[in-house]
């Protein structure tokens, strides 16, 4: 056995020696609170590098705090963005998945695709799916792992595939995303500091997250091929499993039914297309903007997957009538128990955590740290994507933790002449390698139970050790693409902007290059 698979069993071992994630969120709710006690007590601290604010652990254990516990206990539930995602999402796609659509459209599609194809495919699809934000880990992951069982491969290396592309991939993508505007927008303010006159591109970074693409479509399946797929063995089939072993040919019945399903899906994208294209069309915004058009993806999904489930379900005889398609959302919905139930522990875990001001001393706190190493720039990029990625493993949101890191990065990347372009690029390496590995992250604890459907004793330390080589993988050809961008001074995006940044002469770097504990 390898040093590498050694290591991977190890950590599977010890993962699925913890407790049920449920029981796991609960123990970090009492470490977070008891640790915001002792925090508190110490007067532990930090500086917001924006306003100057004194930001104090504080102590969860109050009465107010626990009171405001209390009263906010439903609210924090329904709060959590996910949950709302993944049970709309369901009630179209549970409807697609039990009339036999989407197991009848796979084979159909994967009929097309050679077996060495499959996996680029949709590692391919994953970093594609990432567009769309929530809808590519409810939809695109479990999909991926219902393609391998079709053509007789581990469904757990399909999802695995996908799941990489769609969280491990997010900073690359062949279009611009709404991540964009979202971290340029925060970096345009912190740059301002140094440059008053410095304003953000959207396109800044494309040339890089689009070459980035199909280095990790590479990079992803050649781990899924040579790593991950051979550890996983053959998949043996529960004896419970819904889903039939049926790969060959589809019947007249299913035919007709992905005919009516295909039918009713191109008139949903036109009816989208004439909701989008137009510049009042009603999912864009008052500016023209499509943010509305994303916002809606989860709803338009839902509509999509219940139209063409319900037509094929008529064609094929599995729905009858409407009760049949009521039952059907009915069982989909009851499948999704164990998930609320996640959902509820660990959306009060996120929140105490950030009531806590934890996280915030913990980010503000590592960057300061690093920036007091006074490394040189090259050196400093690399501590940067380091330090973000192990954040990432603390404070899921990646505008929040930019918010709070960017103002100590930009401007001393700035004077060490790193463009904005560039540390925010940095910024978005780190920030995506470590998704797949931390349970902070809203959508690995439903991963986890699709997984389970496929290999009912896969657990969190399985689901772990499956997705870190993809993590490590892709944190280091990140950091490679990186170092060969920085050296051949190759532009990031359109209007020519590169790593290297020449400091205005009128700007005085002595105090803002001293380290952080200096006088």
């Amino acid at each position: 056995m390898s040093l590498g698979n050694s290591i991977l069993n190890a950590v599977e071992k010890a993962g699925n020696k913890l407790p049920d994630p449920v029981t796991i969120f609960v123990i970090l709710i009492g470490i977070v609170m008891l640790a915001s006690l002792v925090m508190s007590s110490l007067g532990v601290s930090v500086e917001h590098p924006v306003t100057g604010e004194t930001i104090n652990v504080v102590n969860l254990l109050t009465g107010a705090q626990l009171q405001t516990l209390l009263v906010n206990m439903p609210a924090v539930l329904t709060g959590f963005a996910p949950l709302g995602m993944v049970l709309v999402v369901m009630i179209g796609a549970g409807i697609a998945e039990k009339t036999g659509l989407l197991a009848a459209g796979l084979r159909a599609m994967v009929s097309g695709v050679t077996n060495a194809l499959l996996t680029p495919t949709l590692v391919f699809a994953g970093v594609m799916g990432n567009l769309a934000v929530d809808s590519g880990y409810i939809v695109m992951v479990p999909l991926g792992a219902v393609v391998f069982a079709a053509v007789g491969r581990h469904p757990i290396a399909g999802l695995a595939a996908v799941f990489a592309g769609v969280s491990a991939g997010f900073s690359a993508n062949l279009v611009v995303t709404s991540l964009e505007p979202l971290l340029f927008g925060i970096t345009q303010t912190a740059a301002q500091s140094i440059e008053p006159g410095w304003t953000l591109n959207n396109l800044d970074n494309f040339y890089f997250t689009a070459a980035l693409t199909p280095v990790l479509v590479l990079v992803g399946t050649l781990v899924n091929n040579y790593i991950v797929e051979p550890r996983l063995g053959t998949w043996e089939r529960p004896a419970d499993f819904a889903e039939p072993e049926n790969s060959g040919e589809l019947s007249a019945a299913e035919r007709k039914g992905l005919a009516w399903a295909g039918i009713s899906l191109l008139v949903m994208t036109v009816l989208v297309l004439f909701m989008t294209v137009p510049e009042n069309g009603i999912l864009r915004d008052a500016n023209g903007g499509l943010g509305p058009f994303f916002r809606s993806i989860v709803a338009i999904l839902m509509i999509a997957f219940l139209v063409s489930g319900a037509l094929y379900g008529m064609a094929v005889g599995s729905v009858k009538s409407d009760r049949d398609l009521v039952q059907l959302g009915t069982k989909s919905m009851a499948d999704m128990g164990g998930y609320i139930i996640l959902a509820f522990v660990m959306a009060h875990f996120i929140v105490l955590f950030g009531a806590s001001e934890i996280d915030t001393v913990i980010a503000i706190g590592g960057a300061e740290s690093l920036r007091a190493l006074n490394l040189p720039a090259p050196l400093l990029i690399v501590g940067m994507v380091l330090l973000v990625a192990v954040l990432n493993l603390f404070m899921g949101s990646a505008s929040a933790k930019w918010a709070l890191i960017a103002p100590i990065f930009v401007p001393m990347l700035m004077l060490l002449g790193i463009s904005p372009e560039g540390s925010t690029l940095a910024y978005r390496m780190g920030d995506q390698a470590t998704n797949i590995i931390t349970p902070l992250m809203p959508y690995l604890p439903l991963i986890l139970i699709f997984a389970q459907r496929y290999v009912p004793e896969f657990g969190l330390g399985s689901l772990i050790a499956t997705m870190l080589p993809y993590s490590m993988a892709i944190l280091v050809s990140s950091l490679v693409m990186l170092a060969i961008w920085f050296a051949l001074g190759l532009p990031l995006g359109p209007d020519g902007a590169a790593f290297q940044y020449e400091v205005p002469a009128a700007v005085e770097t002595s105090s803002l290059l001293a380290p952080a504990n200096a006088p």
